[in-house]
């Protein structure tokens, strides 16, 4: 990193610094903390969630899964197509959660079941949360180190400091300086910002990637893979020696997609942001559109990485990032081979702004992560035992600096388990997917049978939680504390010990798929015993239960009785204006035409496989492509979100003004049985 380089991240930094102490006094109420105070339009959700859920950690996820198996992911992954034209038009959960007015999931889950339900669940997403969020800034300090040429130590009069822990300080404060500003409000403008950034530089990325390196000497690289596994060719029997990535990896995507729907409290703060259920729905069918230039991205760079290691015209240079990589532990390598090799190739001025576009990644996430779980142990564990213990609620500015301790606890927590964790057993995607289906296993199908369905009850949903909790936490034992259980033997241990060896042959993606299936059945089966009927109306606010702010909704809401056209039934309803429709159906014209190519080859391709040579030719065209519509769409989705940015700083001023003057919206704190949430 030269000096020019340095410039970049620290100018970004400044920037966003700025722009949170100017809006730091929207974020002073509890729904200004937590939600930002509903007043987020559609693109503005769509980026800054982006830029929460696609951080650094989840790029070194990608960047392992695509060097492994390279543009077979993107076929497979075609088969995410039919799920997420079913999420967009239909705003699968999206759409009724917003309806509840919930702040958090678990307030939901108390409106829908119970308080103890509601307290049992905050718990356990927190705990697999901060288990989860344990691996990322350990991972993330490792990749910003080797990628910008850091020393493992350095010195400060004398006293030797290591340079790994130092950074994980540094980057962890950060974040917490920006959460502290003003809570959710800061966290998504930041995250917008970073994302219109972010995206530009990962669009000039690729740009510069495929001109370095020539589409010949990749294909090269992507033909020279052993037997039984392939970089281009997606057949089944072309992927029968991948253990990780194949087939069924992908399979089990799919349904963690619908079954996962806002499950997973990552970014909870966004989930209850949008300005209406109908923005809502929108910011959901533009997420299809997310990933465009981001996943491209994830897929050049570390097959370019791969022919800058193993393709003869590369040599030297690969050779010196080969011998770096040996001084690497064994386990930690696969991490470090993009950071290392970005460090070696980029030019001055480039390497700079891909760092502080990686510095944003990470940041993005760290804020939404330490906001979820830190909001989630006040709000869904603290608070409702004091409701119930008859404590009067907190005064505001007492409830967000709970608030604000509690993000700081989950923030030292992931420093300590950074550093005494420092890489999972196995590879980034399987642990997070493990990890997080400790709580979306049960919490999945208590989602959908609370927001779909009027018979699922309270005994249904404790049955698939504790069931879904206890599978997964089986896998998470069994994969990340072997050295424990594999030293058991004599007697009844010898069983354990099958069993468990048992389990450790299947990855975190299986296990946490079992654990699903699991809940489901539980929670079906107690419910469909218990003969119960909830109003769904009331928890919905439909009807008489509307409230004034979507009373709008209500009046143009479709009654049972009427007769519905054919878009209505898919789920573009009265509430779609013209341009509505145009923004969907452009964004949806990508699933669609993946699903039938996907649907039409998948097929083909089994029963006739291609040659390697046609399945070169279509990636390249498929790879510039793809960079072309997704920098138009980085554009696009620019526009419309400093016009929502515009209009959710007017209207949180006036809120703002609301609140200091006549009190209103002083008691929207998330709990259940006041104003906040009837």
């Amino acid at each position: 990193m030269t000096l020019v380089d340095w410039i970049f991240p620290i100018a970004l930094v400044l920037i966003l610094a700025v722009v949170g102490i100017r809006t730091r006094k929207y974020g002073q109420s509890v729904a200004g903390f937590l939600a930002a105070n509903r007043c987020a339009g559609r693109y503005l959700i769509a980026l800054a969630d982006a830029r929460a859920a696609i951080g650094l950690i989840t790029l070194a996820w990608f960047f392992q899964q695509n060097y492994d198996v390279g543009f077979t992911s993107v076929w497979w992954g075609l088969a995410e197509g039919p799920v997420m034209i079913f999420l967009a038009l239909t705003g699968w959960v999206a759409y009724r959660y917003r309806r509840t007015r919930a702040l958090t999931l678990a307030q939901f889950l108390e409106m829908r079941y119970s308080r103890s339900f509601r307290v049992f669940c905050g718990l356990v997403a927190v705990i697999a949360g901060i288990l989860n969020y344990g691996v990322f800034p350990g991972i993330s300090a490792r990749f910003l180190m080797h990628m910008s040429g850091l020393p493992a130590e350095f010195a400060i009069g004398g006293l030797a400091c290591d340079t790994y822990i130092v950074l994980m300080a540094v980057m962890i404060s950060t974040a917490l300086f920006f959460i502290f500003l003003g809570g959710q409000v800061t966290v998504m403008i930041t995250d917008f910002l970073q994302g219109v950034f972010c995206n530009l530089v990962f669009a000039a990325l690729t740009l510069w990637l495929l001109f370095k390196f020539p589409w010949s000497d990749l294909s090269t690289t992507l033909l020279s893979v052993s037997e039984g596994k392939s970089l281009i060719n997606p057949a089944p029997s072309a992927l029968a020696a991948e253990e990780n990535f194949n087939v069924t990896y992908w399979m089990i995507q799919v349904v963690i997609l619908l079954y996962t729907a806002k499950a997973w409290q990552g970014d909870q703060g966004y989930n209850a942001a949008a300005i209406t259920p109908h923005e809502s729905k929108m910011a959901n069918i533009l997420n299809g559109w997310r990933f465009r230039v981001l996943m491209l991205v994830t897929l050049v760079l570390p097959l370019c990485v791969r022919t800058m290691l193993e393709h003869p015209a590369y040599a030297v240079e690969g050779q010196a990032i080969r011998d770096a990589l040996a001084a690497v532990p064994a386990g930690a390598q696969s991490e470090m081979r993009v950071p290392m090799t970005l460090g070696a190739m980029l030019p001055a001025g480039l390497l700079g702004l891909v760092t502080a576009a990686m510095f944003g990644a990470y940041l993005g996430t760290d804020n939404a992560y330490l906001h979820s779980w830190g909001s989630i142990l006040v709000q869904d564990v603290v608070m409702p035992v004091r409701q119930w213990m008859g404590f009067a609620p907190m005064e505001r500015k007492r409830h967000v600096t709970v608030i604000k301790l509690a993000i700081l606890a989950v923030a030292i927590w992931g420093f300590y388990f950074s550093i005494t964790f420092r890489s999972p057993n196995e590879r980034i995607a399987m642990y997070c997917n493990l990890t997080a289906s400790l709580f979306y296993a049960g919490a999945g199908c208590a989602i959908i049978g609370g927001l779909y369905t009027r018979w699922g009850t309270l005994a249904g949903a404790w049955a698939g939680m504790l069931s879904g909790m206890a599978c997964a936490a089986t896998g998470i034992f069994t994969k990340e504390f072997g050295s424990v259980w594999q030293s058991w033997s004599g007697g009844p241990l010898d069983i354990v010990h099958g069993a468990l060896m048992f389990i450790n042959n299947y990855n975190g993606q299986m296990l946490g798929f079992v654990a699903m299936i699991v809940a489901t059945v539980m929670y079906v089966c107690i419910s469909l015993s218990g003969r119960q009927v909830f109003d769904l109306d009331k928890l919905l606010h439909r009807g008489k239960y509307a409230v004034s702010e979507d009373t709008d909704l209500a009046e143009r809401e479709i009654a049972a009785d009427e007769r519905r056209s054919f878009w209505e039934k898919i789920g573009i309803d009265r509430d779609f204006t013209g341009w509505d429709r145009v923004v969907t159906w452009v964004t949806l014209a990508w699933p669609i035409a993946g699903t039938i190519l996907f649907a039409i080859g998948t097929p083909i391709i089994i029963l006739y496989p291609f040659q390697d040579q046609a399945w070169l030719a279509f990636w390249h065209g498929y790879t510039y492509f793809t960079l072309c519509v997704g920098t138009a769409v980085v554009i696009w989705f620019a526009i419309g979100g400093f016009r929502d940015l515009a209009r959710m700083l007017r209207l949180l001023e006036a809120r703002r003004i609301a609140l200091e003057t006549r009190g209103i919206g002083a008691d929207d704190d998330g709990s259940v049985g006041t104003r906040g949430d009837s």
